[in-house]
Parts: structure tokens; C-alpha cells; sequence
């Protein structure tokens, strides 16, 4: 056989092979089980293959936000890994690109888990990533019975303070690049009050503001607003 034929031949070889692969990686999405090297594949680059995105091992078909996910897309750091921390971390660089939670409360946790419930009645579920969630066999981890485990104290702890601090109503608050902030009660007298279950849910202590009556101002640990009178309704923040 003539070389320049070999050497058609050989590419046309090369073409089929090629197409063949895309069509596999294509089709193979329903396979179910992904490694994070075949997840990789899937990051919007390629146009002929799907855009997948994992969170908590699980994994999605975020095609139909191509504009979001697809290459130079607003959300294409998510594409083709499980990058679940950065969902409430905001680091969408380096070593912030990680499916690992540690250290991050039991909100913070309760919000990915938000987001991979998002991703279950927004996109197509399409497998289970093998690795920190899920095992070889596609069952869950005890890192991801954890994870579960954490993010359900982290909605009770929320929904425990939302019922403390709806008996104690907030202050009406207000602010503008001209004037500054503002807080006021309509019934009462504003105070900076400690939320107690914050650091259990955050690992931080943080203050809200809360309107007192009059006969209540004497309990320990309300704080006036500074430059603002005792029993004004209104104080500059």
C-alpha cells in the first residue's frame, strides 16, 4: 500500500478512535459511578460532552446552565469536580476547590447540604462521585453520614433561635452611603442583645438588636448603642 494512503488511513484511524472516546464519555454519564479523574472530562470545555458537577458526592447535569457552567461561565469553577466547600466558603481558588467540609460549623454545613437539594430539583441527578461521600459500590461514606448528621443539629439550632429571638422582636433597621446606618423600635427602646446559640452554630459570638419595654432595660447584657440615650427609639449605627 502506497505511504500517502498509510498515512490517510492512520489519521482516519486516529479520527474514529477519537469520535469513538466522546461518544463513550458522552453515553458513559450513565454509568453512575464516577471517579474524580472521569469527572474531570465533564468541565464545560468540551462542547460535545455533557457539563457535570458534583457536590457531596453526588453528581449533576448542569448542561441547561451552560451560560452559568460552561467555559468562562460565572460558575465554570464548579464544573467537573466536587468542589462542595466552596458553596459557602466563597474561595474559588486552589486548595478552596475542595469537596472536604472540616471545620466549617454546622450551618455552614446545613447550607451545602441546601445547595445539593438545589441541585436534586433544579438538574438531573446523574451518579455518585467515588471517593470522601461515597464508596466503590456507590454507598455512602460514614464521612457523609456525618455530614447528614451535622447539618440536621445545624437546622435545629437555627430554628431553636429563630423561636428564642422571635419573642424578643428586632429592631427596624435602615441604611445609606449618605446617612449611615439606623436602628429604631416602634414599640420599645433599641438594644444590642448577644445571640447564646450563635457560637454553636457559627463558632462566633454575634449581637442583634432587639426592642425592650421600658420595664425590661435592668437585665443583664443589653447594650446601649453608643452616643444614643437610654430611652431613645431611634440611634445612629
Amino acid at each position: 500500500m502506497p505511504a500517502k494512503k498509510l498515512i490517510t488511513s492512520s489519521c482516519f484511524g486516529i479520527a474514529v478512535l477519537v469520535a469513538l472516546i466522546a461518544f463513550l464519555l458522552k453515553f458513559n454519564t450513565q454509568q453512575k459511578l464516577f471517579t474524580a479523574e472521569e469527572l474531570a472530562f465533564y468541565n464545560g470545555t468540551d462542547e460535545s460532552l455533557p457539563i457535570l458537577l458534583g457536590i457531596l458526592g453526588s453528581v449533576f447535569d448542569v448542561t441547561k446552565g451552560k451560560s452559568h457552567y460552561g467555559a468562562g461561565g460565572g460558575y465554570n469553577h464548579f464544573a467537573g469536580r466536587d468542589a462542595s466547600r466552596a458553596f459557602v466558603s466563597g474561595n474559588f481558588t486552589g486548595d478552596g476547590l475542595t469537596d472536604s467540609l472540616r471545620g466549617l460549623s454546622s450551618t455552614e454545613v446545613h447550607s451545602v447540604v441546601g445547595w445539593r437539594d438545589f441541585y436534586f430539583k433544579s438538574y438531573k441527578f446523574v451518579g455518585r462521585l467515588v471517593g470522601r461521600y461515597y464508596d466503590s459500590q456507590g454507598n455512602p461514606t460514614k464521612y457523609l453520614k456525618g455530614v447528614e448528621a451535622k447539618a440536621a443539629r445545624g437546622a435545629q439550632l437555627m430554628e431553636k433561635q429563630k423561636n428564642m429571638e422571635a419573642k424578643q422582636p428586632s429592631c427596624n433597621s435602615r441604611w445609606s452611603q449618605d446617612d449611615g446606618g439606623e436602628v429604631w423600635c416602634d414599640d420599645g427602646f433599641p438594644r444590642l442583645v448577644q445571640r447564646p446559640l450563635e457560637i454553636a452554630l457559627t463558632g462566633k459570638m454575634s449581637k442583634r438588636c432587639a426592642c425592650f419595654n421600658e420595664d425590661q432595660l435592668g437585665q443583664p447584657g443589653l447594650e446601649i448603642y453608643n452616643g444614643c440615650d437610654y430611652l431613645a427609639r431611634r440611634c445612629r449605627v
